[in-house]
């Protein structure tokens, strides 16, 4: 299991530095590149991204009856296809095929990588393994990002299409080392598990709103950082990246020490402590607005930290509590419910951050009630999930 392990590593972190050349530049690519104008192209990427949302059901049914491996290599092979679609889009229409696909095989990845996470450590805690995927992740996401700068300095405009080039093979590549060296037993078939069991399991269905409240704080961070700072406060232009590039820093290197330091919190309690300093966060952000101009930076930075204590305390533990709260027979479908905590997030983030045309301290007090509504009902939640599921994982 320990190669399978390493391999898994090995191929997240592949996939995951390709989507940090490409990711982040999605929008930018289609309007400078294939040179769709921006409303339409905003609208585009959005219909992609609505399309993705009927995959998860799907997924967890695939993931219960032939395991994740299959499902996740299947995921990769079709956000490749994605990616080569946007490299071949020449207009609005097979841009919206080209993020239909993306978003398909986002939401097909996401709703079976972490069954397959948890099959590869085996039967222990799964807190340390979500962790050290995250930091993987987050790290190789990050340096994709700089080598997409790096690209598009260097290059100029043909740094668009190389970049996008390379996140392609990176999906094969990825796709490649989980067929050689990533070795699961086959589940067996479950026949008589009824489809309609998450959508009756009320304690885990509220796990998932709970959890997609703390979700909306990550997405309004990525989007809606760089609006606040340079549509709203007229910040320079490189403050974004340097909190972006801060964030994945500290992730990229702090998630075993945010378990071991909290490993006396059971995993409810580090949910709501996550949610807490989310909470914080949008507080401390809000004071922006009244700190000197000459401090601006520092502040937003220094902000930056509590975001990411609260993203590294909150995030392995609900992966692990999702999956021990599942039951082991139908954990595909319960898993790939969970995932739509943050799909939804991804929809509605962008709404929120267009609020800040009506007031600048509008979004951060709405973000801050959901995060403080999460605290609240995880609170509440806990007695009623197993107690096994909620108990101190590893650290």
């Amino acid at each position: 299991m320990t190669r399978s392990r390493v391999a898994l590593l090995c191929a997240l972190g592949i996939d995951n530095f390709g989507s940090g050349l490409f990711l982040p530049l999605a929008l930018v690519y289609v309007t400078q590149v294939v040179g769709v104008p921006l409303a339409m192209a905003g609208t585009a990427v959005t219909l992609g991204a609505v399309g993705g949302l009927v995959v998860p059901p799907l997924a967890g049914r695939l993931v219960d009856r032939v395991g994740p491996r299959a499902v996740v290599i299947v995921a990769q092979l079709l956000q490749a296809a994605g990616a080569g679609a946007y490299l071949l889009a020449d207009g609005p229409g097979p841009v919206v095929v080209a993020a239909v696909l993306l978003a398909a095989g986002q939401q097909l990845f996401y709703s079976s990588l972490f069954v397959l996470i948890a099959d590869v450590a085996g039967d222990v805690p799964k807190d340390r393994p979500f962790a050290e995927v995250g930091m993987v992740r987050a790290a190789c996401f990050g340096l994709g990002g700089l080598t997409a700068g790096a690209l598009l300095t260097w290059l100029g405009t043909a740094g668009y299409r190389i970049a996008l080039a390379v996140d392609v093979v990176t999906f094969f590549v990825a796709a490649s080392i989980l067929t050689a060296f990533v070795q699961l037993s086959r589940p067996h078939r479950q026949t008589c598990t009824p489809t309609a069991r998450v959508l009756r399991d009320r304690p885990y269905l509220a796990l998932i709103l709970f959890s997609g409240l703390f979700g909306l704080s990550l997405d309004f961070f990525l989007i809606g950082t760089p609006v606040f700072v340079l549509d709203r406060l007229h910040g320079p232009a490189w403050l974004p990246g340097a909190i972006l590039a801060l964030l994945t820093v500290v992730t990229s290197v702090g998630g075993t020490l945010a378990l071991r330091l909290t490993a006396r919190l059971n995993r409810i309690a580090a949910m709501r402590a996550g949610s807490a300093l989310f909470a914080a966060w949008c507080l401390v952000s809000l004071g922006v607005l009244v700190v000197p101009d000459e401090w601006i930076v520092v502040y937003l930075l220094a902000s930056t930290l509590v975001f990411a204590a609260g993203d590294l305390v909150f995030g392995p533990r609900s992966g692990a509590l999702a999956e021990a709260a599942a039951p082991p027979v139908a954990r595909g479908r319960y898993l790939a419910a969970y995932q739509y905590a943050f799909t939804v997030a991804q929809v509605i983030a962008p709404v929120v951050v267009s609020l800040f045309s009506v007031a600048n301290w509008l979004p951060w007090v709405l973000v801050g009630a959901c995060a403080g509504l999460a605290v609240a009902g995880l609170g509440m939640l806990g007695s009623r999930l197993p107690a096994s599921a909620v108990a101190p994982g590893q650290s």
